[in-house]
């Protein structure tokens, strides 16, 4: 199959709305901890979409993996282990550096790593920026980067406007030494999720040859990158289920024996289902885009990241969270907006570029 740069910037962007998306859901779940609801939506995006979509999607799932390499298993695993490290202590960066300072450094971080490690790692770097298509595309990261930090701005701004500053100086906890020693830990290892799907080439040439169709041959390394994530985020919910003993939530019971409002326990679950799919939407979708965009492959995770902070700030208009922030902080987000867009275009251009 050959590849199409621009379907892939289309499924790319459909992999960033359902990313966008997902906590939607989980902000209509009632009476359930934060613990328990992400691993009751967990379940679903680390281990039954997964499963489910590749089993449906590939063919000889169980055949593919179990030819696997051990060794291909294991960094699979151990890159989306270190990925969920990196989004679990993504809060607490905005938490000690705030908004602005706090998605900049995380989510650049992020982007540079998960984007350019994988070809320097392979030693290709240099012919990639050598050759017109791949400046194109190293320029649409540039202009990513500098999105990512108009936005962030762009919400310091709007945040301080509307009475929740988290500038800095309003953040209670600011500690920046803190804040970006986190940042730097977060950013790098959110960054390791490329690297895991990276290291499934091996999973993806089994599927192949096991007659999946090129669209598809992603799903089945997602089946072990996540596997990981889920691996850091159950053990991590475990902890805190236990410490506040919200383990009796599950089942519609509260933690405190003085509350007696009951959970809608049938509400909830589907919602967690909902919401932990639409999460696993982002990886579904990414995996095809990743497929249709050439030797520049590795662009995708740019074009991930970037269709995230596009369709979450469109998300926020939607939900009126920028009601009331001045008309300077409303053009300087529509400017990153912008930016962002035009990243995904010339980074598309560059992946077609070298498609000819």
């Amino acid at each position: 199959m050959t590849p199409n740069p621009a379907l892939g910037v289309v499924f790319h962007w459909l992999g960033g709305f359902a990313s966008a998306s997902f906590y939607v859901p989980y902000k209509r779940i009632r009476l359930w901890n934060w613990e328990v609801f992400w691993l009751a939506g967990g379940l679903f995006s680390w281990l039954i979409a997964p499963w489910l979509f590749a089993s449906l999607r590939t063919n000889d799932l169980m055949g593919v993996l179990a030819a696997t390499p051990r060794e291909t298993l294991f960094w699979c695993w151990f890159w989306g282990a270190m990925w969920g490290f990196g989004g679990l202590t993504f809060g607490l960066t905005m938490r000690y550096l705030g908004l602005s300072l706090g998605m900049a450094v995380a989510l650049g971080l992020t982007t540079v790593i998960g984007t350019m490690g994988p070809p320097i790692f392979h030693g290709t770097i240099g012919a990639i920026a050598a050759s017109t298509s791949g400046q194109l595309t190293l320029m649409g990261i540039v202009i990513t980067l500098i999105g990512i930090i108009v936005v962030a701005k762009a919400g310091q701004a709007k945040s301080a406007e509307l009475g929740d500053d988290t500038s800095g100086q309003g953040v209670s906890e600011f500690n920046l030494k803190k804040g970006l020693l986190i940042a730097v830990f977060s950013g790098c290892l959110s960054g390791c999720f490329a690297w895991g799907l990276d290291a499934g080439q091996p999973i993806r040439d089994l599927t192949l040859a096991a007659g999946t169709d090129p669209l598809s041959q992603g799903l089945p390394v997602l089946c072990v990158v996540l596997a990981g994530g889920l691996t850091t985020n159950a053990l991590w919910c475990a902890y805190l289920i236990a410490r506040n003993r919200s383990w009796c939530q599950f089942a519609g019971a509260s933690a405190d024996p003085a509350q007696a409002e009951r959970a809608p326990l049938l509400t909830n679950w589907l919602l967690a289902a909902l919401g932990g799919t639409l999460w696993y939407g982002q990886f579904f979708f990414y995996t095809m885009g990743e497929s249709q965009m050439g030797k520049y492959g590795f662009s995708s995770w740019t074009l991930h990241m970037a269709s995230i902070i596009l369709f979450s700030t469109l998300w926020g208009f939607a939900l009126k969270e920028w009601l009331g922030a001045s008309a300077r902080t409303r053009t300087l987000v529509w400017a990153g907006i912008g930016l962002l867009i035009g990243a995904t275009v010339v980074i598309g251009g560059g992946n077609m570029l070298a498609a000819q």
